[in-house]
C-alpha cells in the first residue's frame, strides 16, 4: 500500500485501517482497494469530522459540490462511501449511511479513443523489442496493463484449435482468449526473446514485483511511445473497435475477449466511424 502524505483524525484513521484489511480479507483486488481507500480518505480529510459517525449527507453534498470532479470521479466516490458506511454500521462504528442518501450521478457519456492505425506504426518504429511485446500484447489481445505485467510463459496453452493464452484479469478472475501463432511463439520465446540474456521460460517481463514488473511501470513503458494525452489503455479500445468490425460487430465476442462481466462496459470501449452509420443506413434500405 501507499504511504499517506496527511494524517486524518484518530477515530478516522483506525476506521480507514480497520476497513482496508476487512477488504483484504475478503480479497478485493489491491488497485480496487487502494481506489476505494483513496476515496473515502480524500472526504474524510475535506469533512473535517472527527468521526465517521458524525457524517451527515448534507456535511458530504457540501463537500462534493464544491470539487472540479469528474461524473465517473463522483460515481465511483459515492460507490466507495456506500461501502464505507455499510461497513461502519456493521462493526458499530455508524448507525446510518448518509452516503445513500447523495443525488444519484448519472454516467458520463462514453468517449471510446482507440490507437489509430498510423499512430501504432510508428509506435512500431519507436518501440524497443520488450516494448512492442507489451504493447502488442494490449494491441493485439485486449490486455489491461496489469495483465500484461503478469503474462507467463506457461499461460500459452496449444489446443485442438491452436493458440491460447490465460489471462490473469482483475479481482483474480482469469480468461482464455485465443492468440494468433505468432504471437503464441514470441510468447513461448520468453523474456530472452525480446532481452537477451534473460531466459526462455517464466513471466514475459521479470521484476520486483511477485516475480514480475509492476502494472504501473508497463503502462509507462507503453504510453512513452505515444503522443501526449495517450495512454496504454487506448490499445485496448483499439483492440476492441477493430475485433468489433472484424466480427461482424458482435458486441458479445468483444466482451468475452475483454473479460466485461457486461457488454454496457463494452460498449464504452466501441469507436463509431462515419463507415459504420452509412453501413446500418444501407442495411436498412436493403431490408426494406
Amino acid at each position: 500500500m501507499h504511504k499517506q502524505m496527511y494524517s486524518l483524525p484518530p477515530a478516522w484513521e483506525d476506521a480507514v485501517i480497520k476497513w482496508v484489511e476487512w477488504l483484504i480479507s475478503g480479497g478485493a483486488p489491491a488497485t480496487t482497494i487502494r481506489t476505494r481507500r483513496s476515496h473515502v480518505r480524500g472526504v474524510a480529510r475535506k469533512l473535517g469530522s472527527d468521526s465517521p459517525a458524525t457524517v451527515t449527507a448534507d456535511d458530504i453534498v457540501h463537500v462534493t459540490a464544491h470539487q472540479d470532479w469528474s461524473k465517473d470521479h463522483r460515481r465511483g466516490l459515492k460507490s466507495s462511501l456506500i461501502k464505507f458506511f455499510d461497513w461502519a454500521i456493521r462493526v458499530g462504528i455508524a448507525t446510518t449511511n448518509p452516503a445513500i442518501d447523495l443525488p444519484k450521478v448519472s454516467e458520463s457519456r462514453p468517449r471510446p479513443r482507440p490507437v489509430p492505425d498510423n499512430m501504432w506504426a510508428q509506435l512500431i518504429v519507436n518501440a524497443d523489442p520488450r516494448e512492442l511485446m507489451a504493447a502488442r500484447l494490449a494491441d493485439e489481445v485486449g490486455m489491461r496493463r496489469d495483465e500484461v505485467a503478469k503474462c507467463h510463459t506457461s499461460d500459452v496453452l496449444e489446443s485442438f484449435d491452436g493458440y491460447e493464452l490465460v489471462v490473469h484479469g482483475k479481482g483474480g478472475k482469469q480468461r482464455t482468449v485465443p492468440i494468433t501463432d505468432k504471437l503464441a511463439k514470441d510468447i513461448l520465446r520468453g523474456p530472452g526473446g525480446h532481452t537477451y540474456g534473460l531466459g526462455r521460460r517464466g513471466y514475459l517481463f521479470p521484476g520486483a514485483v511477485d516475480g514480475h514488473i509492476s502494472a504501473h511501470y508497463v503502462g509507462k513503458l507503453v504510453g512513452d511511445l505515444l503522443p501526449t494525452g495517450w495512454t496504454m489503455h487506448k490499445l485496448r479500445h483499439r483492440f476492441a473497435t477493430r475485433m468489433y468490425r472484424a466480427c461482424g460487430r458482435d458486441i458479445m465476442i468483444v466482451c468475452r475477449l475483454l473479460g466485461h462481466s457486461n457488454v454496457a462496459t463494452t460498449q464504452r470501449y466501441l469507436a463509431t466511424s462515419n463507415e459504420d452509420l452509412r453501413a446500418a443506413v444501407n442495411a436498412l434500405a436493403n431490408a426494406a
